[in-house]
């Protein structure tokens, strides 16, 4: 098989609101959007994002690696985001794990490089 393509699909109730959160938060960059689906690009990975979800709470399976999690996890939060596991302290060393959802309810892990 030749793959040519991979991408991760997740649900928006609210498509720009979801583009916002992606583009804004993530630093993603929109690379495709029409009225069913938009595809963002977040550190060389392509993540869909398709219109007409139910916004109920959904885990995705996705990690963002981000050098604070702490940091990351307020930013998250300050764009409408929610957390539902705080960042905590782990063997004396800073956290490096964040349970979140985004602000259609896909569940998503920050983490930090250990």
């Amino acid at each position: 098989m030749i793959v040519e393509r991979f991408k991760y699909t997740i649900w928006a109730v609210d498509m720009p609101r979801a583009l916002k959160f992606y583009t804004e938060v993530m630093g993603g960059t929109v690379i495709k959007q029409n009225e069913h689906i938009s595809e963002i690009e977040i550190c060389q990975g392509i993540l869909a994002i398709h219109g007409g979800g139910e916004g109920k709470r959904t885990w995705t399976g996705l990690t963002f690696q981000v050098p604070d999690v702490i940091a990351g996890a307020a930013e998250i939060v300050a764009a409408g985001g929610q957390l539902s596991r705080e960042p905590q302290p782990e063997n004396g060393e800073p956290p490096h794990l964040a349970m979140c959802s985004d602000t259609e309810g896909n569940e998503i892990m920050l983490t930090r490089k250990r």
